[in-house]
């Protein structure tokens, strides 16, 4: 049983080995401009999982996979050489969905903001219905002060209230 934190070490080490490769090693003309963001190792060190991302239009990033799944056994074969371990994991290539992610988010983010423009210039000019202070004032703070002028103490002996 292999912990945690050797699998964490392990993909952190075959993400930075597999950047370096592909930008000092791999010539293949269809690899784009490509990111590794993250590696994930199995518990047993088995499979290792890199994803990327592909700056580009959707030809780009398809050519770009193909050219990965090429270069596997390449960067395979220098990530056994460089990490020392006994079994090499195998490479598995998975487009990274962040930047449609952030896309999504950012595209959320404009509505939100367009929604507050709407309401904003729909505001303008307009009062508040209770006035701009809805919350009670002198008239109430003066009769709680009074309250409080008079407290009224019970004795627990004999039930009687005094002043």
């Amino acid at each position: 049983m292999t912990d945690n934190a050797r699998a964490r070490k392990l993909a952190d080490r075959i993400q930075v080995v597999v950047a370096e490769t592909l930008d000092r090693r791999i010539k293949d003309p269809r690899l784009g401009f490509v990111t590794i963001t993250d590696a994930r190792v199995t518990g047993d060190l088995r499979e290792a999982t890199v994803f990327y991302t592909v700056y580009g239009d959707d030809e780009e990033r398809a050519a770009s996979a193909a050219a990965l799944e090429s270069a596997k056994g390449v960067l395979r074969s220098e990530v056994g050489r460089q990490t020392g371990v006994r079994f090499t994991p195998t490479l598995a290539f998975v487009p990274d969905a962040l930047p449609d992610n952030a896309r999504t988010i950012e595209d959320l983010l404009d509505q939100a903001r367009a929604k507050d423009a709407q309401v904003r210039q729909a505001s303008t000019g307009k009062t508040y219905a209770a006035g701009a202070d809805p919350y009670r004032k002198d008239a109430d703070d003066a009769s709680d002060a009074s309250d409080d002028e008079n407290p009224t103490r019970h004795d627990d002996t004999d039930g009687t209230a005094s002043a």
